[in-house]
């Protein structure tokens, strides 16, 4: 297997995942402007392999670069970072039961 390091990852949400073992991940980042020196935020969407289709729409997930998967596909979710805040909250419920 290759050293997972000197990929590069991303952490992101997701905002998709109709489409079989293929998620949507909106990434957020934020740049400062190089005149205005205001910050930016910066979003754009990343196609993730889900090989185990595990990850929910709002689950934070964190993807790695892989090979070409298909077309636009070159992202792959290498962990679930945090649950959904619908599913989070029934987790909870659940342990207290």
């Amino acid at each position: 297997m290759q050293d997972i390091s000197k990929k590069t990852a991303k952490v992101g949400v997701v905002t998709n995942n109709k489409a079989r073992k293929t998620v949507t991940v909106l990434v957020e980042r934020s740049v400062r402007h190089p005149l205005y020196q205001k910050v930016i935020k910066k979003r754009k969407k990343f196609l993730a392999h889900d090989e185990y289709e595990k990850c929910k729409v709002g689950d934070v997930v964190k993807i790695v670069e892989t090979r070409p998967l298909s077309k636009r596909k070159k992202w792959r979710v290498l962990e679930i970072v945090g649950l959904a805040k619908s599913e989070a909250g029934k987790e909870i419920e659940g342990k207290k039961e």
